[in-house]
């Protein structure tokens, strides 16, 4: 038995990754602040409330120590708000962006690692990053430094698990521009706080955008053939 646990999966690339892992026929299990389609394997949590996060992967991986195969946590869930230039940032906006983007997928892998040390399995965590991450776009301080701290702890937690005795593969990928809700939050953004606002409306209009599906479909082909504890732990998906 192969359990994956996605997070964000309510929506966009966590949404088609949860029905895509579920038809292939492994165990899925998805958490986001709502199930708007009621699906049967899910935790509703706000993953921007410490208290809601602590102890949650211990609950969802206990059961399974003597049953899986192999453990995967797919840190999807995250937010491109609040868009605007340094100065005139919400602060309660730029706290829960980083609670989301940042401090919670740490604590989750923290967590993940933790619980599952002495287990012998296949076990992998999979960081959704950005090329937000990896350049500097003026009106995304907060999305392009968490993204960023996102990519720099996915490669200290590589180098820490090649010492393990029973390692966890880890990466953090960039799956390039989808055409998902969080771009409709770009598109819709102030010019003067958002330079790039144009270009992002023509990657619309000219069908530049990947849909989610095909995107989940990629990844998913993506995490069949490639060995976690080996590759690239910054990498982008083609």
């Amino acid at each position: 038995m192969d359990i994956y646990i996605v997070t964000g999966a309510s929506k966009g690339i966590g949404e088609e990754l949860y029905e895509q892992i579920q038809k292939s026929g492994s165990k899925v299990v998805g958490i986001a602040r709502s199930n708007p389609k009621g699906y049967e394997n899910f935790v509703e949590v706000d993953l921007t409330n410490r208290e809601a996060r602590q102890g949650l992967m211990e609950r969802l991986l206990t059961p399974y120590l003597s049953k899986a195969d192999s453990f995967t946590l797919i840190n999807n869930a995250g937010t491109v708000e609040p868009v605007g230039k340094v100065g005139g940032l919400p602060a309660n906006a730029l706290q829960q962006a980083i609670e989301l983007n940042l401090t919670a997928p740490i604590e989750l892998s923290n967590d993940f690692i933790g619980v599952l040390n002495q287990s012998e399995v296949k076990k992998q965590i999979i960081n959704i990053s950005s090329g937000a991450g990896r350049n500097a776009y003026e009106g995304w301080g907060i999305y392009c430094t968490t993204k960023a701290g996102l990519d720099r702890f996915s490669e200290v937690v590589r180098l820490e698990q090649q010492r393990a005795v029973h390692p966890v593969g880890i990466v953090s990928i960039a799956p390039g521009i989808i055409d998902t809700g969080m771009q409709q939050t770009i598109r819709s953004s102030d010019s003067d706080g958002f330079p790039m606002l144009e270009q992002f409306i023509n990657y619309k209009e000219e069908g530049k955008l990947r849909s989610a599906e095909a995107t989940a479909e990629l990844l998913m082909e993506w995490m069949e053939k490639e060995d976690l504890t080996a590759t690239e732990v910054l990498a982008r998906l083609s």
